[in-house]
Parts: structure tokens; sequence; C-alpha cells
């Protein structure tokens, strides 16, 4: 009586469940779960005749479109591996990822054949090329091999331990590590997802994260679990994010800090049409408060903070409101919204610890390492060991991320353990300095780093995006910091960037920043 856990079980219900329900929007095309499930279908029998079996790599080079999604169930049903590829990577990045997952086929969109086709003598291995969309000689037209496909394919024996995805970070100042997420790390995440944030098959789903992201942090299962819309968003623009709220009734979305911050910032002429009531989850890097208290009070959305990394299949806390929150000002609830929260129920056990590996104590003040290990983290590194080796010291997962507990177990970042600014033995969160800063009116981003510093070994310095019109002096800017904060907490120079680095998936290239010294050190 036992059957695995997989996310291919939320494809059963939901077929059985909801088969005539709208399951997915993309422009102007509309299937029902019946059509879309059909599709998925196809394109497992159309895989096949390509040749792919069971542990075999399908790699996806694509924005949030049907195809993309469908991605997710047409795959891993024939028992292969899915490599979801950032589309905002390098054609070099592309071979990289293609060559060290293994993949056999590849599937891009229109944007990314020519990439593609530039690296073809780096992938001999590749058997198969399918256009997702659009048309090139030496590429397979993924509608054509649906249209031939009679939905039939070999149904094979699926463990919970097999892999599911390879999905590969970002990657830095080195080539990006490829994920192990298994069907058990997938449906955990999922089920926790739904005890935590509750969805009916009302809910429709606005495609504002991009699904490569850690699988869309699942949300490309979970959505179909609740039987909810699946409503396609091609390219994050915040005018078209809040029109297709009004004309979808979208009742929830995923945004990273870098989408809630236009959100935000969005003029009010876009945003006069924005219903009240959406639901946000964010995640990625810890959303200022202010932030989170701009969409709240003027949008009327309800914002949720997750955490989590790739590696942990992504969500191992959720700040879980609570009753005696609701008492609380706007102001006091953003600023408990902008912590990490407590454990998902499935997600399996997060501890704060010391150098010595000892918890540190709840106090709100002392930091230490989230460590994690249960349901959710990652199988390990592909083709990596002294990296898994690494990354699993002691029994736990390292995360790297530097926090404190408070007494009511409410875990919140502090920073990454390397980001951390040590000035004359003082130990400043950049993330704390961060969110002071998001309060200037004057201030739409901003990212602050440790420079090196003749008297105090290391200082603060404070890279700001400002908004437009907006023309504070750097005095002005420390004076209002030092107003909110302890003095040697104020970054000792302001520079205005049009700006910031980020990686292809949002977050900040600090790194990149600090190398800017010398030209900082010359001013």
């Amino acid at each position: 009586m036992k059957t695995p856990l997989t996310p291919l079980e939320f494809m059963r219900r939901a077929r059985r469940l909801y088969g005539e329900r709208e399951a997915v929007v993309d422009e102007h095309r509309r299937w029902t779960y019946e059509q879309f499930f059909d599709r998925c279908d196809r394109a497992s029998a159309a895989f096949e005749r390509m040749g792919v079996r069971k542990g075999d790599r399908v790699a996806y080079i694509a924005p949030n479109t049907h195809a993309q999604l469908e991605s997710f169930y047409a795959v891993p049903q024939l028992g292969a591996v899915l490599v979801p590829i950032n589309y905002r990577l390098t054609a070099n990045d592309f071979a990289y990822i293609i060559t060290h997952s293994g993949a056999t086929v590849v599937c891009a969109h229109a944007e990314y054949l020519d990439a593609v086709d530039e690296i073809r003598a780096k992938i001999p291995h590749v058997r198969a090329f399918v256009a997702l969309e659009g048309a090139k000689p030496g590429w397979l037209r993924y509608e054509d091999e649906l249209a031939a496909s009679d939905g039939r394919f070999t149904r094979v024996d699926i463990d919970e331990d097999d892999l599911l995805t390879i999905n590969y970070t970002s990657g830095t100042t080195a080539n990006p590590k490829g994920v192990m997420i298994t069907h058990r790390n997938a449906y955990f995440n999922t089920v926790g997802t739904l005890v935590h944030v509750h969805m009916t098959p009302s809910d429709r789903y606005l495609w504002t994260l991009p699904m490569f992201h850690a699988n869309g942090w699942t949300f490309v299962w979970t959505v179909t679990a609740a039987g909810g819309t699946h409503v396609c968003l091609r390219k994050v623009d915040p005018a078209r994010i809040f029109e297709l709220c009004a004309q979808e009734r979208i009742t929830m979305l995923c945004a990273a800090p870098t989408v809630l911050i236009s959100i935000a910032n969005a003029p009010e002429s876009v945003r006069r049409s924005a219903p009240r009531g959406v639901r946000v989850l964010t995640a990625g890097a810890p959303p200022a408060a202010a932030t989170i208290e701009r969409v709240e009070h003027d949008l009327g959305w309800e914002i949720t903070q997750v955490y989590g990394l790739t590696e942990t299949a992504p969500f191992i806390t959720v700040c879980e409101p609570r009753a005696e929150h609701a008492a609380l000002s706007l102001e006091e609830r953003a600023r408990i919204k902008a912590r990490q929260g407590v454990e998902l129920i499935t997600s399996g056990e997060l501890l704060v610890v010391d150098e010595r590996g000892d918890e540190v104590p709840h106090d709100g003040a002392t930091v230490g390492e989230i460590v994690v290990r249960g349901n959710v983290v990652m199988l390990g590194y592909y083709g990596d060991p002294e990296a898994t080796e690494r990354a699993f010291m002691g029994g736990h997962f390292h995360t790297g991320d530097a926090a404190v507990v408070h007494p009511d177990g409410y875990v919140e970042i502090r920073d990454r353990i390397k980001d951390v600014i040590i000035s004359g033995g003082e130990n400043i969160s950049s993330v704390e300095v961060e969110g002071v800063l998001l309060r200037h009116p004057a201030i739409v981003e901003v990212a602050v780093v440790g420079m090196p510093d003749e008297r105090w070994g290391e200082a603060p310095h404070a890279f700001v995006v400002l908004a437009s019109g907006a023309a504070p002096s750097e005095e002005e800017l420390r004076t209002y910091a030092r107003g909110a904060m302890a003095h040697f907490k104020v970054p000792k120079r302001f520079h205005v960037v049009e700006e910031l680095p980020k990686t292809a998936t949002g977050k900040i290239q600090k790194y990149v920043l600090r190398g800017r010294k010398a030209s900082i050190a010359a001013q």
C-alpha cells in the first residue's frame, strides 16, 4: 500500500478532480487541466521517441511559458531528470550546464535558439534540439512533435528518492553547482507550502517568479495540487503585473525582493488598477520592513516571507503570523514580517549554531549560522562530492547565512556570513543597515558592504539607487542614518549608482561592489 512521495501524485489527483477547470493561461491561450495534462502526455511520448529513458537528462531554456510549465510533468513522468536552466545566463554558461548535467535533449524558447546554435560544437552528446516556440533549421518544432504524438508512453516505476531535477545555482566567482532535488524533496516542499500558505481551486496564481528558479519554489506543482490556475508571465514588468492582476483576477504571486521593490515603487498611474487582497510570498534575500510596509499599506496586499535555498527545495522557514501580531501597528508588523520565521511543519530541523556547533541562545542578539537537516534537503551536488561533503559537515546542511533567534523562536537573518562587516571589533549586519536606509524616501535600492579602512580595519560603505528626481547630499543621508542606528554602523561613504549589480536571479552581487575598492580609495 506504500506509494512513492512524488509531485506527480498531484498531477494524478488534479486530473481526476479538476479536469474541466481552467489550468493554464498563457497570453491568449487557455487550457483546462484535462487539456494541459494531455499536452504533457504528448510531450512525454515525443521525448520517448527521441530516445529519452529513465535517468536521462532533458534541459530547458525558456521564460515562464506554458511549454516550460509542461516540462515539470512531461519529463519526470518518464523517470527522466529535468534541468531547468536560467535563461539569463550566457551561451558559455548554457554549454557548461548542458555538458555537466549530461543532458541529451535541449529544449529552448525562440529567443535562445541562436545562443544554443553557437555552442553546438561544445555539446556533441546532445541528440535532439527542440524549439519550444519559433523555428530554425536543425531544430524540431515542439508543437509539431506534440501534434504527431498520441500521448502513449512507457510508464516506469518511480522511487521517491529518484532524481527529479538538477537545478544549477547562479554561480558568481566559480562555475554553478548542480543541486540534486529528488521527488521526495519536492513533494514535501509542496505539501509544507500548502499547510502554511492555504490555497484553494479558486486561487489564480501569477508567474512573476522564474520557473527555473528552484523549480518556481515548487509552485509548478503547488498550484496544481490546489487545483488553481497558472497565469504565465513571460517578462517581469510592473505595469503588466498590475494589468494581469486586474484582468485575470489574480489572488497570489511570489516575488523576489527586487520584484517586490519594483512593485512597491511603481508609479501611481500603474498601481491604481491593482485589486486589493493579493497574497504575496517573498524570499531570496531578506526584504526590508519598509518595502513590506509600503506594499501592504499602499496596495492592500498581504506579504508572507519564506526562507530557503535551492539546496533545500527551497523552503525551510515561513514567517507565520500569530494572532497577537494583529494588535501591532503596521510598522511593527512589517518589522516582524521581515524575519524569516519558523520551520515549516514538513521541512525538518533548523538550528542557529555558533562556531563550536552549539545552538545560540534565543535572545534576538547572538549571531550564529543557520544549519538544517530534514525532508527537503538536497541529495547533494551533482558530480561534486567534495562540495557535498563540505556542505553537510557535522550532519547538517550549512547555509552560510548568519542569523539570530528571537525569544518567540522566530529566526532573523542578519547577513550572509561572508558579508558581515567587522569594524573596530564590532560586527555590523549589512542587512540591518540596508533596512534602515530603505526607509529614507529618496532611496529605492541599497547595498551595504565592508571596505578596507586604515583606522577601523573595515568600514561600511553604502551603494544607493535613488528615486527619480531625488538628489540628497551625502551628509543628509549620513545624518538620517545617525538618527536611526548606532553611529559605528553608519556608512562611511554613500555612493550613488544607477543600478546595483545582480545575479541572474536578482540577488545583489556584493563581491562586485567590494571589487570597486581601488576606484573608491582614489576618490
